[in-house]
């Protein structure tokens, strides 16, 4: 495995086994080296280095560490930093700690049923954003919530 030398350190960094295309991975394994790899040439490595943290060390999420699990992390780390920079920036715990609540695996096998209907990377955002708009968006739009009057 000489393709990808700098994605495969992030990987052995955070001790995520990485196996080959014909394994499926199992909790703290990855095939997606390419994929990580594209993220820290598009990102830099610190960005590549925090989308591998953050989905190792919340809980249960080391099971998404595929192409879609980490494009999503990506782009949710991304969405952070523009809408709540201050979080980012001097109180990442929070961060932490509210993904250490979202079921990154549950809610892509969610999206699978919308495989060849849309794109399952911009869907898993969606979910994820979703929360963190409830978690950190502005309370007033509890009032504008039409689930809190369904069951």
């Amino acid at each position: 495995m000489t393709d990808h030398p700098e994605a495969i350190a992030i990987f052995e960094e955070f001790g995520v086994e990485i196996v080959p295309k014909n394994v499926m991975p199992k909790h703290g394994q990855t095939r997606a080296v390419a994929s990580l790899d594209r993220i820290r040439r598009r990102h830099g490595r610190p960005h590549a280095r925090f989308v591998v943290m953050t989905l190792v060390e919340t809980a249960n999420n080391d099971t998404a560490l595929d192409e879609t699990g980490l494009w999503a992390t990506s782009d949710i780390i991304l969405a952070f930093k523009k809408n709540y920079p201050s979080i980012m920036e001097r109180d990442v715990s929070r961060f932490l700690a509210f993904f250490d609540g979202v079921p990154v695996g549950g809610l892509q096998f969610w999206c699978m049923g919308l495989d060849g209907i849309t794109n399952k990377r911009a869907a898993l955002v969606g979910l994820i954003w979703e929360r963190a708009c409830r978690v950190f968006g502005n309370p007033q739009m509890e009032l504008l919530d039409d689930r809190r009057m369904s069951a």
